[in-house]
């Protein structure tokens, strides 16, 4: 084992390697849990609590599926759930102004935390039209987000965050699971709820099991 500890002790006990993950570092659960521990936002709220990425997945699936009814491919709705899947294994999500001063290396990790995600779940990459739909959805998502939750108005959304997109009056969660409009979930049922939905699209798609069932080994 190197001198220099790179790796990060899960939920499961297993060892996740952060310069050299591989799709067998982690279960399903340390993903959830990560996801749910980890905030957008700088963890910055006007709530209580501050929103975590794996509310935000969930929330943009949900928007996919509502303005593509034709989205009914578990494993496109898996890459959708899972497109920060790479944030939750990090324990981080870097505000998107502050990415370029962290330079190619903090790029190069991600990448590899992306790379090791996509082969454990089976995805495929996006083309670009997938890439131009999902990157809307996510963009709404935010400007959703910073209105209803963080407390920026419509107008700052537009001129300091440059997000070209109206905020969603209605939470697209809030008809799945109830609560108050918005307002960020505990830890604890961000995990169970990112969880579930996780699960029933692996489950779908073929890829339940072990990282070596998801490789085919």
């Amino acid at each position: 084992m190197s001198e220099t500890r790179a790796w990060v002790r899960l939920f499961s006990g297993k060892r996740l390697d952060l310069l050299n993950p591989t799709p067998f570092d982690w279960e399903d659960r340390d993903l959830a849990i990560g996801l749910a521990r980890t905030y957008r936002w700088g963890g910055h709220s006007a709530w209580p609590l501050p929103l975590s990425v794996a509310q935000h997945s969930l929330l943009v699936l949900a928007m996919r599926r509502l303005s593509s009814p034709a989205l009914k491919d578990p494993k496109a709705e898996l890459r959708e759930l899972l497109h920060d899947a790479d944030e939750g294994l990090l324990g981080f999500d870097c505000i998107s102004v502050v990415k370029p001063f962290l330079g190619s290396a903090y790029r190069d990790l991600t990448a590899m935390l992306e790379n090791a995600v996509g082969l454990r779940y089976g995805l495929a990459p996006w083309t670009p039209e997938e890439w131009k739909a999902h990157k809307r959805a996510d963009r709404i998502a935010a400007a959703s987000e910073a209105v209803h939750v963080v407390g920026w108005t419509q107008a700052e959304v537009r001129r300091v965050l440059r997000i070209p997109y109206t905020p969603l009056p209605a939470d697209p969660l809030q008809k799945m699971f109830g609560g108050a409009a918005w307002e960020p979930w505990s830890p604890t049922l961000a995990a169970d709820r990112f969880l579930a939905e996780l699960s029933g699209l692996t489950g779908k798609a073929g890829q339940g099991g072990s990282a070596s069932q998801h490789l085919g080994l």
